[in-house]
């Protein structure tokens, strides 16, 4: 009984195997001909640059390059001259997997998806491309299916892989793209792109076969004064390092650094060796790095604190007496003191009461407020919308885009920004995109400027008939104010419900008034950037900068601290330059 049940459940593992393969294709090799001709046989054929050349002849692909588009006509025969003009929805579920590569420097990936069920019959086959992520070298792969084809929608479960993508440098980014082809002539969502990044050298050959990657994992310290004799564990000897280095930072600053160079004697210990950092200051705290002294190495970092050494009183006679002696000083002194108050006091009741207030001692007192630190309570960062209008040309913009690469670098919130998702911008378009994400962010910040009230304030009416034909970027914009007019709708029903405007700001750069915030966001918080950072970061984590006897500093977003940063850099020479247009402008204007 139980062998035949053995055996039945054999069956069928195999013929789930056999029916799991039956829904992936992979490419197979097809002649031209097979293709034109409609062979059952040449269902999914890999189309090589020899089989272009073929067809176009080598001129054309030479023009082409090694990225080949789709040569509807030349390739499968202009039979039909409608064949070209169907639309064919993008590939869905693109994947990549890592397939495997004897070269220990590269990787190699499959590219799989399955086909859209919108214009599948119409379906022709698909072009894969891959492109480093900065780089210019595109590589291209093209797959047909022959002329008589048509799939039905219930093959949009089955599952196209790609030729494997050979010699990828290691911990490299890219973008790969699968097209629908044939492409058709309303160019929409024909396509599907994701990135992806290969493996780095320690994830594919393990961690002691990569120079880059290895590092110290074991560190030990010991003290002895100012002194300290640090052991850690050396490199495999199939690595070839031979010398490494530490580095130590007095209290964080790197200014005040130390390097040692260290050449271990391997002849001693081949694993383990120890070297001494002389001469440390008392009381003071180092930061140390260790690593192979290798290009681009990884650092281990560890610390060592130097205390201060006990003082020769703490054991003497004196030493011993001074705090009784201290005592009874403090105890004549507080005697004293209470009498000469009463008789302060005396002389007091005798004389009019002049009020007076000592503004430097107030001072003085407010100087002495603790400094809190930042209670990190949310578990994920704010997602912010920042909306602006384009009206005052490319250096504007430039300021808008630094801002929110400060924000979403040094502010810890996630930003989002139409500049860096132009390819959804195109595909829902400008006033979609802003309308979702309004409702999807945390926050809306709307930097305001003189084109943006200029144009809000007189969009309803124009004297010039002529002026209602834009041009692309000024239709552009214009969808980019229609979505800060939604945002005003919004604060205005938000307001009259009674509901929180928190959601809300407006903002200007220094080189704008705050006139040119519309009165539609008259309702909502204010802010000038960059002087109010402090006041935005407040505002965006909800935690105050003030509090009875503190106050919270974070030094990289205050107003002579930003500036220390890259991006702070970048962001005040955006606005200075920005300044210096609008000045410009209005002399001309003048």
């Amino acid at each position: 009984m139980w062998k035949g049940a053995f055996v039945l459940y054999l069956l069928l593992t195999v013929v789930k195997i056999v029916w799991a393969n039956a829904d992936v294709f992979t490419p197979q090799n097809c002649s031209l001909d097979c293709l034109r001709q409609g062979d059952p046989q040449c269902k999914y054929c890999r189309i090589t640059p020899g089989d272009v050349r073929k067809a176009l002849g080598s001129t054309a692909l030479k023009t082409l390059g090694s990225c080949i588009p789709w040569p509807c006509f030349e390739l499968v025969g202009n039979e039909d001259p409608n064949i070209c003009r169907h639309y064919i929805h993008a590939p869905n579920n693109v994947t990549v997997e890592t397939v495997e590569d004897p070269d220990p420097s590269s990787d190699s990936v499959v590219v799989s998806w399955i086909p859209s069920p919108y214009g599948i019959a119409f379906l022709r086959g698909f072009q894969v491309s891959l492109q480093a992520l900065g780089g210019s070298s595109v590589y291209c792969q093209l797959f047909l299916f022959h002329s008589n084809l048509s799939l039905p929608a219930s093959h949009a479960q089955k599952v196209y892989k790609s030729d494997p993508f050979r010699g990828l440098p290691l911990d490299s980014q890219y973008a790969i793209t699968v097209m629908a082809l044939p492409v058709p002539e309303q160019w929409d969502r024909f396509y599907h792109s994701t990135t992806f990044c290969t493996r780095s050298c320690a994830e594919k050959n393990g961690l002691d076969k990569c120079k880059r990657d290895w590092y110290p994992q074991h560190i030990s310290i010991e003290q002895n004064g100012t002194t300290a004799a640090v052991t850690f564990n050396l490199a495999p000897e199939s690595l070839d390092i031979r010398t490494y280095f530490s580095i130590c930072y007095i209290n964080g600053i790197k200014k005040q650094a130390n390097k040692v160079d260290i050449t271990p004697n391997l002849s001693t210990n081949k694993t383990h060796h120890t070297f001494k950092l002389q001469d440390l200051q008392e009381g003071t705290n180092y930061t140390c790095e260790i690593a192979a002294d290798e290009i681009d190495a990884v650092r281990k970092t560890f610390t060592i604190q130097v205390k201060e050494p006990d003082s020769a009183l703490s054991t003497s006679p004196v030493a011993l007496l001074l705090p009784l002696a201290l005592a009874l000083a403090a105890i004549i002194i507080v005697i004293v003191a209470a009498f000469s108050l009463t008789k302060a006091k005396m002389k007091l009741l005798k004389l009019p009461i002049v009020p007076d207030f000592d503004m430097k001692e107030h001072q003085e007192s407010k100087s002495q407020e603790e400094v809190i630190s930042w209670p990190k309570t949310r578990t994920s960062a704010p997602k912010l919308l920042i909306c602006y209008s384009s009206s005052e040309g490319p250096a504007h913009i430039k300021a808008v885009m630094k801002l929110g690469s400060f924000i979403q670098q040094h502010m810890a919130t996630q930003v989002c920004l139409d500049l860096w998702d132009s390819l959804s911008v195109a595909q829902e378009g400008s006033l979609a995109w802003h309308s979702r994400h309004i409702q999807d962010c945390d926050f809306v910040l709307v930097v305001c400027s003189p084109g943006l009230s200029h144009r809000l304030g007189t969009s309803e009416f124009k004297e010039n008939p002529e002026e209602e034909e834009e041009s692309s970027w000024e239709t552009a914009n214009s969808c980019a104010e229609a979505a800060i007019g939604l945002i005003g709708a919004e604060v205005g029903r938000a307001k009259a419900r009674g509901q929180d405007l928190s959601k809300y700001m407006a903002a200007i750069f220094e080189y704008s008034e705050e006139t040119d915030i519309p009165t539609e966001l008259s309702l909502v918080s204010h802010y000038i950037l960059t002087t109010d950072l402090p006041l935005l970061f407040s505002h965006l984590h909800g935690v105050p900068l003030h509090r009875p006897g503190g106050y919270l500093k974070i030094s990289h977003i205050s107003e002579e601290g930003f500036t220390k940063l890259p991006a702070g850099v970048a962001l005040q020479s955006a606005i200075c330059e920005a300044a210096e247009v609008m000045k410009a402008r209005r002399m001309v204007q003048q």
